[in-house]
């Protein structure tokens, strides 16, 4: 049976571990730390990993705001395309600094993307 990405990358404590390592890293981005001033991080990291788990394949309780509603409020803050894509390098570093496979870190970029034109209300 073929694995999912969520257990080839190492299941819940890698999920758990990477969001953490993430969103440090995004804390200290001057382009996108200010969508987070006013943010619980500690909820704001528990939808993350619980996001993340649903997204790699993995057991999920993800009830979210779909991706369009959940952002629409930092699109009217400007949230663009170069917002995205920091986000995304700064998920690609911190799996890299966690030593994932760079072919991991290739289908992670993927299911990213694929949720780009939802997060930015296109």
């Amino acid at each position: 049976m073929n694995k999912t990405l969520y257990e080839r990358i190492g299941g819940e404590p890698a999920v758990n571990a990477a969001v953490d390592i993430f969103y440090r890293k995004v804390l200290l981005d001057p382009r996108i730390n200010h969508f987070f001033e006013n943010v619980d991080m500690e909820k704001q990291a528990a939808k993350q990993k619980a996001f993340l788990t649903m997204a790699f394949g993995g057991p999920h309780s993800y009830s979210g705001e779909d991706m369009r509603k959940g952002h629409a409020h930092l699109v009217k803050m400007g949230l663009n395309d170069s917002h995205f894509d920091a986000v995304v390098e700064n998920l690609g570093s911190t799996l890299s600094e966690l030593s994932v496979p760079q072919e991991l870190i290739a289908e992670v970029v993927t299911i990213c993307e694929s949720t780009r034109n939802d997060v930015l209300g296109k």
